[in-house]
């Protein structure tokens, strides 16, 4: 893989990863998928990193899958055992951007279509830029989303907005993403917004912000009654943190909390 497909470089709490193919509208391929998977392991411990933001080089974010990546996948007349195992590869990419216990920003401008936008699902927030197109067109090729477009979308959107979507192929501003709960902020830069947002964030316990994460995935399918059980073991993970005592201590000395993620 060029490391130049994929940049990564950590810019104070932050780790800002690049999809930078701007020649191909940024055009997902398997250089691009392994690329956010390095990019995502080699932070996933990393504790001087609090927020990790994705974003697009050039125009867009990215125009979604690249095709001619897509016909050399042999998915094509291939067996439904091959497809489904390398359906598999791209969902396991997606399900370590939800697992890792940090948050993930997804800085989105210009468009991002199909497998684009089943990327950006998988993350914890999505910031668009005013006028960004937004759509999921497997259905006008004869396909269907595969990695998380059907899954996520529905649990973000509702089973409604999500089948227009996907039925329709068509597409959508930032201001009706963010009117369906599509898109968490609209912002005149999808950077700045982003940035704004995980400092936001990184004024915050990150263990807790961490925990946070891990019982919202895991326990949104439960009834409430099992839901408030994880609440209550997972606050018995931290309530003994350094972390903890310095948010009490802070509260009680009236000044901002100063937290080290112990």
């Amino acid at each position: 893989m060029s490391s130049s497909i994929v940049l990564c470089e950590k810019e104070g709490a932050n780790c800002i990863i690049t999809i930078n193919r701007d020649e191909k509208r940024n055009a997902i391929n398997q250089d691009v998928y392994y690329g956010i998977r390095d990019a995502m392991l080699g932070v996933y411990t990393d504790p001087a990193v609090l927020t990790i933001i994705v974003r697009g080089a050039g125009k867009g974010f990215s125009s979604g899958i690249d095709f001619n990546f897509l016909a050399g996948m042999g998915i094509i007349g291939g067996t439904q055992a091959h497809v489904r195992m390398k359906i598999r590869e791209g969902q396991e990419i997606m399900n370590l951007i939800e697992d890792v216990e940090k948050p993930v920003i997804f800085a989105i401008h210009g468009y991002c279509f199909g497998a684009a936008l089943e990327l950006v699902l998988a993350g914890d927030f999505r910031v668009a830029q005013t006028g960004t197109k937004i759509g999921i067109q497997e259905t006008a090729i004869g396909f269907i989303p595969d990695t998380g477009g059907i899954a996520r979308l529905t649990a973000l959107v509702g089973p409604s907005f999500a089948k227009e979507l996907i039925m329709t192929a068509g597409t959508i501003d930032a201001d009706e993403a963010k009117a369906m709960g599509l898109v968490n902020r609209v912002a005149d830069d999808a950077m700045e917004g982003a940035l704004k947002l995980a400092h936001e964030i990184g004024r915050n316990a990150p263990l807790a912000v961490g925990l946070v994460k891990k019982l919202v995935r895991c326990g949104r399918h439960l009834d409430t009654r099992t839901f408030l059980e994880l609440e209550a073991i997972g606050q018995t993970l931290v309530c003994n943190t350094e972390d903890a005592k310095e948010g009490v201590t802070a509260k009680l000395q009236k000044r901002r909390a100063k937290f080290e993620g112990k």
